[in-house]
């Protein structure tokens, strides 16, 4: 009957699961192939039938089959997609426990749990990039990380170990760094206020931002007071308290007005045409300079020297760099042309 066109005839006296459940797909018969999904327990029948549930517009339905497919890379497109936090923080504790690091990092960033993130790379052993990422986003867990790292380091070469900065031992080689600790607590607050996805036309994107100096503006108006995590006690952990709740409490417009105006990054800066040296652009010797330029470099990449450089080597970098005689590779051609030029004559 099938082969006559006969689909739905064939649907209804077939007996074999398989074909009824490839009839019912075809037909579009969500009830029946569910049925038929859930009785041959198969992550590809479920697979199938989330596909064909998100093209009719069955979120609910596909939900549930992604979740029995165990398709957690699908669950975390159809959470996004619909804007669903509850359903990201669900899925981020799913894989949490299934050992799905890769999709419970995304679920656990996208809902701004660094710490979270952190852990996850900590437990993976993952020390290297779970420093950076402190670096990053939460300064304060630097010393922690990196004491992991070292420890894991100095078990291959005690040197290479040493070698790792703590900015707790070295400030000098992280310039800023106390406003990186007050950033983080300043951010740490807005973290935790999950905006509706439709408010995305009225924050600005991450990259027309600078946090260092909206923390700054904060500070100076005394919207923001820093606690030392050295010196918290009660009464300032239940003062910082407060003010998340504050902030938990503030409505979408009035979240985006507390964002300086400042904070938007200035335009790149345009080069008129018109005041450029025609003779430059026109000049046929460019590429020849560039490629003497390429062929001149000699780099040594077998001997890197993995140390920091101290105060006194950079004053004598500087000391040479200065006092060494400035030579470009246009006077260099033009020096090899003009006595090139007077041998022939």
């Amino acid at each position: 009957m099938q082969n006559f066109g006969f689909k739905q005839q064939a649907l209804a006296v077939s007996t074999d699961p398989e074909h009824r459940f490839d009839l019912a797909l075809h037909l579009g018969e969500l009830k029946i192939a569910h049925q038929l999904a859930g009785e041959a327990a198969s992550q590809q029948k479920w697979r199938q039938l989330a596909e064909l549930a998100t093209s009719k517009g069955q979120l609910e339905l596909a939900q549930e089959c992604l979740h029995n497919a165990q398709d957690y890379g699908g669950l975390l497109l159809l959470a996004t997609a619909s804007g669903n936090a509850a359903m990201v923080q669900k899925l981020g504790d799913t894989c949490d426990e299934a050992g799905k690091n890769n999709v419970a990092f995304l679920s656990h960033f996208l809902l701004g749990n660094l710490e979270g993130c952190l852990d996850i790379l900590i437990n993976t052993n993952r020390l290297p990039e779970a420093a950076f990422f402190a670096r990053t986003y939460l300064p304060s867990k630097i010393s922690a990380v990196v004491s992991l790292w070292r420890d894991l380091l100095s078990k291959v070469s005690e040197k290479a170990g040493q070698s790792l900065a703590d900015p707790k031992d070295y400030e000098n080689l992280f310039p800023g760094f106390l406003d990186t600790l007050k950033t983080e607590q300043f951010l740490k607050r807005e973290r935790q206020q999950r905006l509706p996805a439709d408010a995305y036309q009225q924050v600005p994107p991450n990259h027309e931002r600078t946090p260092v100096e909206e923390m700054k503006a904060a500070e100076a108006s005394g919207r923001f007071h820093y606690i030392p995590s050295s010196r918290e006690s009660g009464e300032d952990l239940e003062m910082l308290n407060e003010e998340t709740d504050k902030i938990s409490e503030v409505s979408v417009g009035q979240l985006v007005t507390l964002l300086p105006v400042s904070s938007k990054l200035p335009p790149p800066p345009t080069i008129d045409p018109k005041k450029l040296d025609p003779e430059l652009l026109d000049d046929p010797d460019l590429d020849e300079e560039l490629e003497l330029d390429i062929a001149n470099l000699n780099l040594d990449l077998d001997n890197i020297d993995t140390m920091p450089i101290t105060e006194s080597e950079r004053r004598d970098e500087l000391k040479a760099r200065t006092s060494r005689p400035v030579t470009t590779v246009r006077s260099r051609l033009r020096g090899d042309k003009q006595t090139s030029s007077s041998a022939h004559t």
